[in-house]
Formats: C-alpha cells, structure tokens, sequence
C-alpha cells in the first residue's frame, strides 16, 4: 500500500473492483479522528473508529458479507455492510459517514483500507462484493 495514512502522505487505494483509485488519510487533529477520503476533488469523512468497529461486526457476524455501497441519498440494501455503517444499531448509533450530503460509500472505500491493514479479506469482482474478518 503506498503512503503512510497521514496528510502529507495519504494511503492509495483502489476500490474493491479495482477500477478507481482514490486516497485516504486519518486525521488525528480533529476530535473524534476522521478518515479522510479524497476520491478526485470529492472529499469524503468517516469516524476513524470504524478501523476497530467494523472488523468486530464482521467477526460477529462470522461470514460473508455483501459492500452494498451506496449514495448517502439512495437506500442501503439491508444486512450489507453499508446498511451497517449507517444503522441506529451500530456502535454509534448513526452515520460513520460525517460529511452531510457525502456520508454513503462507506461500503466502496473503507473496505480496501481494511484489507490492505490486514484485518479483513475482500473480493475484488467487477460489481456485488463481499467481505469477511480475518
């Protein structure tokens, strides 16, 4: 994985299908950190907790699991890991997503990070994507 996870060297990534590349930085200056995807000019922000949150859903859960990514506007598809990032049931109780307009995606870009920090497996087909906890 290029880059370092910091501003001035953000890590590159490709989304799960592989076609996109985008990068994406943990921003320990604000309160709660933020990941910080930056997909062309468009800058999407997660609460970096995710980074523990979503690995233990998935090691709960003990299987597959669909990305389901999605817009912030457009519904989640139930029981996919975008449904979970954006679920009053989920450790925070809302959104991981926190930039108003832009909280979707979850799905399609933290997914990759997870993957190349070890911590889950992801498939890598042309569309409908799954994960699972290592």
């Amino acid at each position: 994985m290029a880059g370092q996870g910091s501003k001035d060297d953000p890590w590159t990534l490709k989304t799960p299908p592989r076609t996109a590349e985008f990068t994406i930085y943990r921003d320990e200056s604000v309160d709660p950190p933020l990941l910080v995807c930056m997909v062309g000019t468009t800058k999407l922000t997660y609460l970096a907790r995710v980074l523990e949150d979503l690995p233990a859903m998935l090691r709960a859960h003990g299987d597959w699991m669909a990305l389901g990514s999605a817009d912030e506007q457009k519904d989640a598809a139930p029981g996919t890991v975008e449904s979970w990032g954006r679920s009053p049931t989920n450790p925070v109780g809302d959104w991981y997503g926190q930039r108003k307009g832009y909280r979707g995606r979850l799905g399609m870009y933290i997914p990759p990070l997870l993957e190349e920090l070890g911590l889950v497996e992801l498939e890598h087909h042309g569309k409908n994507n799954r994960m699972r906890a290592k």
